[in-house]
C-alpha cells in the first residue's frame, strides 16, 4: 500500500499542485470571478489535462477541484447549474483516474462557505461542510485539504467536521501577516488550528511566496511557543503583492485579468522552495497564478531531499543549462545560475496599453 500524507511528510517533503481556478480560466474554462468548477463537469478532459502537468512537474499530490464547490456558494455564483455533490464526484473520479498513473495521493479540498460570512452559525456552516464531504469520503479520496478560510473560526469548524472523516487533515488559511479578517494574528491562527486537530498547518493564496515566508515564520514561531508539532505547508499565489493590504494580490489592480505582469518566475520559486524548506516546511506547492512549470521549479530545486527529479525535468534543465548550444554566443552566456538569481525582470511597458497602440 503507497504511504499516505503523514508518512510521506514524516520521510521528507511533498511537493503539492498548483493553482486550479486561474490556469484553467486562462485556458478559457473557468469564468474569472466565479471561479466555480462547473469544469469538471463541462471540460473534464481539460481538468484531467492539468492534473496530469502537475503530476509530469512532479506534484506527489492531486487535489480534487472542488474549491467553491459548496451548495450556498454555488447559488449566488452560478445559480446552481450544477450541485455540489456532482461537481464533488466528478472532481473526485477525474483526480483519481489520472493519479492512477503516477505514486501520488488524491485530496479532497473543503473550501469556505457563504453561511458563515452570512452570520449563519456553527450548525448550518458545518451541515454545508458535510455535503462537501460526503462524496470526498464515497471516493475514498487520501486526505483532506481544508483551504481558502479568512477567518480561523469557521477553519476550526471545518478542521473539526474533517476529523470525523478519520483521514489526515491539512488546513490552511489565505492570510498574511496582519493575521484574518477577524484581526486574529497569524500564530493564534496556527496554535487554534492545530489545537482543533489539524495534522498540517499553514497558509495558501492571496500572497506572494515572500509574504507567505513571511506569515508561516510568525505561525511556526508560535506554535513552538506552545509546543504544538504540526507539519507546515505554504501554497502561496504565483503573482508578487508585496505592498498591498490584507487582501493580497486581490488588492492589485490588475486582479484578476492583467496580473502576468507580476509573475512570479520559476527561479523565484526556486528561492522560494529552498527557504521554505530550510524554515521546516515540508509540505509546499503553489495556489492561484502556479502553473506546472513553477511546481517542476520546486521538485528541481529539493531533488537531493527528495532523491529524484519531476518526469518533465527531461525536458529542462535547471538554471539555463539546457541553452548552453543556443546559436547566439549572448544567449549561451546566459546558461548559468549567477544570471538567473540576480536577473531583475522587466515588463518592457514604458506605458499603458492605450499608449502603445495609439
Amino acid at each position: 500500500m503507497a504511504a499516505g500524507l503523514l508518512e510521506r511528510l514524516r520521510d521528507g517533503v511533498v511537493v503539492g499542485d498548483g493553482g486550479y481556478v486561474m490556469a484553467l480560466e486562462k485556458r478559457g474554462f473557468v469564468k474569472a470571478g466565479n471561479w466555480t468548477p462547473e469544469a469538471v463537469v463541462e471540460h473534464p478532459e481539460a481538468v484531467k489535462q492539468l492534473h496530469r502537468e502537475f503530476l509530469l512537474a512532479g506534484s506527489d499530490v492531486l487535489q480534487t477541484f472542488t474549491f467553491y464547490s459548496t451548495d450556498d456558494v454555488l447559488r449566488v455564483k452560478n445559480g446552481q447549474a450544477f450541485s455540489c455533490s456532482q461537481l464533488n464526484e466528478n472532481a473526485c473520479r477525474l483526480t483519481r483516474e489520472v493519479a492512477a498513473e503516477g505514486d501520488v495521493l488524491v485530496a479532497g479540498g473543503i473550501t469556505l462557505t457563504k453561511a458563515y460570512s452570512q452570520g449563519k452559525g456553527k450548525q448550518e456552516v458545518q451541515a454545508i461542510f458535510r455535503a462537501q464531504l460526503e462524496a470526498l469520503k464515497r471516493n475514498k479520496v487520501d486526505f483532506l485539504l481544508v483551504e481558502y478560510y479568512n477567518y480561523v473560526e469557521e477553519i476550526e469548524w471545518a478542521i473539526e467536521e474533517a476529523r470525523k472523516s478519520g483521514l489526515a487533515v491539512a488546513a490552511s488559511m489565505c492570510i498574511g501577516r496582519e493575521g484574518d479578517l477577524a484581526d486574529v494574528p497569524p500564530g493564534e491562527c496556527a496554535v487554534r488550528m492545530a489545537r482543533a486537530g489539524a495534522d498540517v498547518v499553514g497558509v495558501n493564496c492571496l500572497f506572494d511566496p515572500v509574504m507567505t515566508l513571511d506569515t508561516i515564520r510568525l505561525m511556526k514561531e508560535a506554535l513552538d511557543a506552545e509546543g504544538l508539532r504540526p507539519f507546515l505547508m505554504t501554497q502561496p499565489n504565483g503573482f508578487f503583492s508585496t505592498g498591498m493590504d490584507r487582501y493580497g494580490y486581490l488588492s492589485c489592480p490588475e486582479y484578476p485579468l492583467a496580473l502576468e505582469s507580476r509573475t512570479v518566475t520559476r527561479f523565484d520559486v526556486h528561492m522560494y522552495a529552498r527557504a521554505a524548506y530550510e524554515l521546516g516546511v515540508r509540505y509546499m506547492g503553489g495556489c492561484c497564478g502556479f502553473e506546472p512549470y513553477h511546481v517542476r521549479a520546486i521538485s528541481e530545486e529539493l531533488a537531493k531531499e527528495r532523491g529524484k527529479l519531476p518526469p518533465s525535468s527531461a525536458k529542462h534543465e535547471p538554471w539555463g543549462a539546457g541553452i548552453s548550444n543556443s546559436s547566439f554566443e549572448f544567449i549561451s552566456a546566459r546558461a548559468n545560475r549567477e544570471h538567473w538569481e540576480n536577473l531583475v525582470p522587466t515588463t518592457g511597458r514604458p506605458g499603458p496599453a492605450s499608449h502603445h497602440f495609439k
